[in-house]
C-alpha cells in the first residue's frame, strides 16, 4: 500500500478538530442575552420580574401588559381589601348556601385547606375577623389591644370547619353567616406562580418573578450561574442579609413579624394571629423561609410556621421533608436553625 493513502482521512480529521475548535470559539465569544426586567405595584406591594428572552419573546412593554391586567384579575379575584372582589362579595353574602367560585379562587382555597390541615390548623384563612380586629386588616383600627369578649366573640366566627369547598361545579359554603376569610398569607405566592406560568407559556425559560417578597424562580441567570436570593436578617428598620440563597427551579417565601407590628407598654403584638388563640403570636419565631415546589404552597407554609413557632414547626417540617429556615431571637440574638436539606441550598462564594 502507498505510504501516502492515509494522508487524507488524516487532513480531513485535522480540518473537522479545527473547524470544531473554531466553532467553539466563536460560541463562547458571543455575549449571554442579557437578562431584562419590568416592575409595578400589585396587592399593596411591588412585583419584579426579570428573565432571558428568547427570540420570539414579547417586547417588554408587551409583556407588562400582560402581567399587570393578569395580576389585576388576581387581584380583583382575592383581595379583602377591594370591596367588589370576588371574596369580598362572597363575605358579604349572609348566607350559608353553596356559592359558585372562579377557578382562580377554587385552587387558591383547596391549597389554602390542605395547608390548614396538614399544619393542625395554624394557617387558617377564617382568621379575618380577628386580623381585623388587631388592627392589621382593611379596617382601620388604632393601635391597641383589643378587649377580651370582642377577642372571644371573633374567635368563635374562625376555623377550618367554618368553610367547606366543593370540586364539581367549583364552589364554596360558609356553615356560619358571619364567616370572613381572608386570603393574604397565600394570594400573593398564587400571584407569583400565574406570572411564571405566563412567563413559561412564552417559552421562557430563565426568570425570576417576585411580588412582595414572594418568589419563583427557573433556569439560570444571564451568566449560567443560580439565582441569589437574598434573605433580609430580621432587624425593624434595617436593611441587611442575614443569608444569600443559589436557587433554580424552585420558590420561596418568607415571612417575618419584624416589620408589620405595634408596641403598647413595651410589649410587641404582631400581626400574625395564632387562630388557637386568637392573639398576635409570641413564640420567638422573628422570620422563617420556605422552598417549595410552588410560590403559593411555600406562601402559605411561611405563615403557618410563624403561627407553629420553631419547635413544633420543625417537626412538621420534618415529617412533609420541607426546606425550612428559622430566625429565632433569644436574649437579643439571632439563632438559625435549619431542616430538610436547606444548607444545600445556600450560595458558596466565587473564589
Amino acid at each position: 500500500m502507498h505510504p501516502s493513502v492515509p494522508r487524507p482521512r488524516a487532513l480531513i480529521a485535522l480540518i473537522v478538530l479545527l473547524a470544531a475548535g473554531a466553532g467553539f470559539s466563536l460560541l463562547r465569544s458571543v455575549p449571554p442575552v442579557p437578562e431584562l426586567h419590568m416592575s409595578g405595584r400589585t396587592m399593596g406591594t411591588t412585583y419584579n420580574v426579570k428573565y432571558r428572552p428568547t427570540q420570539n419573546t414579547p417586547t417588554v412593554k408587551a409583556l407588562q401588559i400582560e402581567v399587570d391586567a393578569l395580576l389585576a384579575e388576581i387581584n380583583h379575584t382575592m383581595s379583602t381589601y377591594d370591596p367588589e372582589s370576588e371574596l369580598s362579595r362572597f363575605n358579604r353574602l349572609d348566607t350559608t348556601d353553596w356559592v359558585s367560585a372562579s377557578a382562580s379562587l377554587h385552587a387558591v382555597l383547596k391549597t389554602a385547606l390542605e395547608v390548614g390541615a396538614q399544619s393542625e390548623g395554624a394557617f387558617d384563612i377564617t382568621v379575618g375577623p380577628l386580623v381585623n380586629l388587631w388592627g392589621f386588616g382593611p379596617e382601620f383600627h388604632p393601635d391597641r389591644v383589643p378587649l377580651e369578649r370582642d377577642i372571644a366573640a371573633a374567635h368563635t366566627r374562625s376555623g377550618l370547619d367554618k368553610v367547606t369547598l366543593r370540586d364539581t361545579q367549583p364552589a364554596i359554603r360558609k356553615h356560619r353567616p358571619d364567616v370572613f376569610l381572608d386570603l393574604s398569607g397565600i394570594a400573593k405566592g398564587y400571584g407569583v406562580d400565574r406570572v411564571a406560568e405566563l412567563m413559561t407559556a412564552h417559552a421562557i425559560e430563565h426568570y425570576m418573578v417576585e411580588i412582595g417578597g414572594e418568589i419563583r424562580v427557573r433556569g439560570l441567570k444571564e451568566h449560567d450561574t443560580p439565582w441569589r436570593i437574598a434573605i433580609e436578617k430580621p432587624l425593624p428598620g434595617e436593611r441587611s442579609v442575614q443569608t444569600v440563597l443559589a436557587l433554580s427551579d424552585i420558590a420561596l417565601a418568607t415571612s417575618g413579624n419584624y416589620r408589620n407590628f405595634f408596641e403598647i407598654a413595651g410589649r410587641r403584638y404582631s400581626h400574625t394571629i395564632d387562630p388557637a388563640t386568637g392573639w398576635p403570636v409570641d413564640n420567638h419565631l422573628v422570620s422563617v423561609t420556605v422552598l417549595a415546589d410552588t410560590s403559593m404552597r411555600a406562601d402559605a407554609w411561611a405563615t403557618a410556621f410563624q403561627v407553629l413557632g420553631p419547635e413544633r414547626g420543625m417537626a412538621i417540617a420534618e415529617r412533609l421533608n420541607l426546606p425550612v429556615l428559622f430566625v429565632i431571637e433569644r436574649d437579643g440574638r439571632f439563632e438559625e436553625q435549619v431542616c430538610c436539606a436547606f444548607e444545600r441550598y445556600r450560595a458558596q462564594e466565587l473564589s
